[in-house]
């Protein structure tokens, strides 16, 4: 499943997660040479977020072999790459797919709670994404990047302020592909399932692969976070909030 767009309306322009989205594109292009194979590594292994550099659990002198690059992990890492890591993608695809969900879904929780507030939302449910992967696996030595944890607690926010609302989806079965219509609470509450049926099958492996385990801590404190972050009058505008069926049908 994919979702291409919802029914939900915009109130505010949604400059924040205009600047996100600049963000993380700014990043990919100048900090990661636009996926060029050096500057993509080494931007990775110097700005990623290495659970067992940042907790001393890998030996200094352990190194992981990046393409071309060599990512040694030497001395005690800087908790800044648990903001950093935020802004930087492993591929065009990654970055893309992230981004798209940012567009689809931020914008409506922006909405829920004004630019301020969800300029803070975002990246503290960010680093709850990173705590998760890190307590998850301390040992792990392979850089982790990626803005999935924190779009993770927007969608998180979106299923508890939206959960009615349609999504448009994408579906494939082999060659055919074709559309349906389901509420939010269905495509987000798949994706969380998806999320800790992939974290529990990653349990002990201390390679790299994706971090299921930053997307369900991103989630889960967005769904938590949204509660003192919103505003009562910013979400009564929208028709379709809450699990109110007059507000919807």
């Amino acid at each position: 499943m994919f979702p291409i767009r919802d029914d939900n309306p915009h109130f505010l322009t949604p400059f924040v997660t205009y600047a996100l989205i600049a963000a993380n594109v700014s990043s990919w292009v100048l900090l990661q040479g636009a996926g060029f194979s050096e500057p993509l590594a080494r931007s990775i292994c110097e700005l990623g977020l290495i659970p067992g550099k940042l907790l001393g659990s890998v030996a200094p002198g352990a190194s992981v072999e990046m393409g071309p690059y060599l990512c040694r992990i030497d001395g005690h890492g800087s908790w800044a790459t648990a903001l950093s890591h935020m802004f930087l993608h492993g591929s065009w695809l990654h970055l893309i797919g992230n981004l798209w969900f940012l567009w689809l879904f931020g914008g409506n929780v922006e909405d829920s709670m004004g630019h301020l507030r969800f300029a803070l939302f975002y990246p503290l449910c960010g680093l709850a994404a990173a705590l998760a992967q890190i307590f998850a696996n301390p040992g792990a030595a392979t850089p982790m990047v990626g803005a999935s944890g924190a779009i993770g607690g927007v969608m998180g926010a979106y299923i508890v302020l939206y959960p009615r609302v349609h999504v448009h989806m994408l579906l494939w079965f082999g060659f055919y592909v074709t559309r349906a219509v389901v509420p939010a609470v269905f495509m987000l509450g798949y994706w969380f399932v998806l999320q800790l049926v992939g974290g529990a099958a990653s349990v002990g492996h201390t390679g790299g692969g994706t971090a299921f385990w930053a997307h369900v801590g991103g989630f889960v404190a967005g769904a938590i976070l949204v509660f003192p972050f919103r505003k009562r009058a910013l979400i009564d505008r929208h028709p379709f909030h809450g699990w109110n069926p007059k507000r919807y049908f």
